[in-house]
């Protein structure tokens, strides 16, 4: 058997347990370092991924329900860091998410394995960026409660590869394709150029990762012969019922590999 030093599935999961966002990230880079270089590897004998549970995290923040988050005002720094919070919880949770995307499903051809351990870097940076501007802004992440709905579907979609692909990047992270021009305006309304500029970075680059999402639930549906279509529409209807939310950033999501039919067939679910 390969030591564990160079099984990918068990880099993953080191990523994955880890509690401390400082450790998190540490070993994000080295993992994603070591798949670049070869040192990393999937190992067909790896032991099978243990039944999915809570993800290494801290201990702050508080999680309560989504409607209980408050909404705060951007006109005060506590409002932007609130803002900036709200967004760091997302990437960190997107950093789990990735990590076990490449831990949780096997015998996927090596690119999958690739992508998503890129993914689980890019975010890392991301929540790094966010970080440093809580710090900014007087705060810490933590300061403030976050729910852990990202997180939950990762739970409903665990034992479905195919459900994940659709549910997590191409709804829940997708999103943020669609929300994120909205808060960028309302920034430069209050001139947050320093926020501005990273949400900037991370809009950009999460279209990659929805794409990602695209490319390998279409993948999915290939091998066991479905038509993705109607796969990911019945998925959205069966785990989201009333709560898909639009409207939708068309351009941004037509780059990430949505197609018109698909975005008209959404509006229409959201709406209903």
């Amino acid at each position: 058997m390969r030591s564990v030093m160079t099984d990918l599935h068990a880099a993953a999961k080191r990523c994955l347990d880890a509690t401390d966002p400082v450790e998190k990230l540490r070993l994000t880079q080295a993992a994603w370092d070591a798949l670049q270089s070869g040192a990393l590897q999937p190992d067909a004998n790896s032991p099978a991924p243990e039944r999915i549970s809570a993800p290494g995290r801290p201990a702050r923040p508080h999680l309560v329900p989504q409607r209980q988050v408050p909404h705060r005002g951007l006109g005060t720094a506590e409002g932007r860091a609130a803002l900036v919070h709200a967004v760091a919880h997302i990437e960190f949770n997107a950093i789990n998410l990735a990590w076990d995307a490449v831990y949780r499903y096997r015998g996927m051809p090596s690119d999958y394995y690739r992508d998503w351990a890129s993914c689980a870097n890019d975010e890392a940076r991301h929540f790094a960026m966010l970080a440093r501007r809580l710090a900014e802004l007087g705060h810490a992440y933590g300061d403030f409660d976050a729910h852990n709905g990202l997180w939950e579907m990762a739970e409903k979609t665990a034992h479905r590869d195919t459900a994940r692909m659709a549910l997590v990047p191409r709804v829940l992270e997708a999103r943020g394709l669609d929300v994120t021009p909205g808060m960028i305006e309302r920034l430069r309304g209050v001139g947050d150029e320093s926020t501005i500029a990273i949400l900037e970075v991370i809009l950009r680059e999460e279209v990659a990762h929805v794409a990602a999402g695209t490319r390998w639930f279409k993948w999915c549906c290939e091998r066991d012969g479905v038509d993705p279509r109607e796969t990911f529409l019945d998925l959205v209807r069966d785990y989201m019922g009333r709560n898909l939310r639009g409207p939708f950033n068309r351009p941004a999501r037509l780059q990430a590999g949505f197609d018109e039919m698909e975005l008209d067939h959404l509006t229409a679910l959201a709406l209903s």
